[in-house]
């Protein structure tokens, strides 16, 4: 917004007398008065200043435009357009644009409205108000675009753990630029963005360059745009797919308590998780054959009638299109009375814990016992331990 002063009354004054001068004899004399007539009407303009704002608005939306002036004399307010063309002479408007319309014309203020603004509308939009010398502000009118669209693209639909993938990002046709910032789930990550320009309007495109783990699959990838236009946030996002090789874990199902004794049965069940699932999976015995009497279903080991020769270390192997993964289990089979022992050498413990106790509080008692006793025959003693006097 800015301010200037247009040529003075005299100056004007003077420009007329000259045209007059040149006029024809007949028509001089006319000019001379009117010119005098209108030097007369025209304020002069002391005290009184005239001032507007600058105006930010979004595409589609109102922007307001209001000429103001402090101490008004009713001094004659007009607002013109960019070209010059005038939108508003006090309350008439010459122009024929229906999207501007009066809000209020006073001798202090002419406001106007302009609905549905585009990008053509910006520019400086002048003030003037006619004083002696003539006055003139001018105020800029900024707008807003935000992106017309926002796109996000994926190099692979589908990738592999470990594998670097390419990601894009684009918010075309926005004024100004806009910022995009990048989001893994919650956490940022930082992109390489360009901006084009093209008649005064910006496509922003970000590329984010993204090393997946197994830990991504179905994590989104958020694409997050920041512009002035937009109130909230504006984002898109698209969900990762990542293929990992499997994940072997075995489980002990039988025996419970987790001791193989001669005799007894073993269950193990292999548990494997990979993208995509493992179709099946595979026992083996690692540096043996497997016993004759073990029995495999699916993802189950099951050897029954223990002994020492099945001892050693069973492996679970599984596989996918990605890679292949195992885990070992070490067998080791104890002697058929090794448990019992145990349990005999636990019973023995308990046993002679619980008779200490048993001997350790039948001495509390009989010294509480005792000490209430000499506690109570202590008068008695000394009564009849002293001589009489006769």
């Amino acid at each position: 917004m800015a301010s200037a002063v247009l040529p003075s009354g005299p100056q004007c004054a003077a420009a007329a007398a000259a045209a007059a001068a040149a006029a024809p004899p007949g028509l001089r004399l006319r000019l001379l008065l009117l010119l005098l007539s209108a030097a007369a009407l025209i304020p002069t303009g002391d005290g009184q200043n005239l001032f507007t704002k600058d105006v930010t608005v979004i595409e589609g939306e109102v922007a307001t435009i209001s000429c103001q002036v402090n101490k008004s004399d009713d001094s004659v307010i007009q607002l013109l357009n960019p070209n010059r063309q005038t939108i508003y002479f006090r309350d008439f408007r010459p122009l024929k644009d229906s999207r501007f319309q009066l809000l209020n014309f006073s001798s202090s203020e002419l406001k106007v409205s302009l609905t549905n603004v585009s990008i053509s509308d910006e520019g400086r939009y002048f003030c003037q108000l006619y004083t002696d010398p003539p006055q003139e502000s001018y105020t800029t009118i900024t707008v807003l675009v935000p992106p017309r669209n926002l796109m996000i693209d994926i190099q692979k639909d589908t990738a592999v753990e470990g594998e670097e993938i390419e990601v894009n990002c684009t918010a075309m046709a926005s004024k100004p630029a806009t910022t995009i910032r990048w989001f893994k789930g919650n956490k940022e990550l930082k992109g390489k963005s360009e901006v084009e320009e093209w008649s005064d309007m910006y496509t922003v495109t970000s590329q984010l360059m993204l090393k997946v783990h197994k830990e991504d699959d179905g994590v989104p990838v958020i694409c997050q745009v920041e512009h002035p236009a937009v109130t909230g946030n504006l984002q898109t996002q698209r969900y990762l797919e990542v293929q990992y090789k499997p994940q072997v874990h075995i489980q002990m199902t039988y025996p419970l308590q987790g001791l193989t004794r001669e005799g007894d049965a073993l269950e193990l069940t292999c548990e494997a998780i990979g993208k995509p699932q493992p179709l099946m999976v595979t026992w083996v015995r690692v540096d043996d054959e497997m016993p004759q009497h073990a029995v495999l279903s699916g993802p189950n080991l099951f050897i029954n009638n223990l002994n020492k020769t099945d001892n050693g270390t069973y492996r679970c192997e599984a596989s996918n299109i990605v890679g292949k993964a195992h885990s070992d289990y070490m067998l080791y089979v104890y002697d058929s009375r090794a448990g019992e022992e145990g349990s005999i050498r636990a019973v023995d413990h308990a046993v002679i814990g619980g008779v200490v106790a048993v001997v350790v509080f039948a001495m509390l008692c009989l010294l509480i016992i005792l000490g209430r006793y000499f506690a109570r025959h202590k008068g008695l003693f000394s009564l009849t331990s002293s001589p009489r006097i006769k």
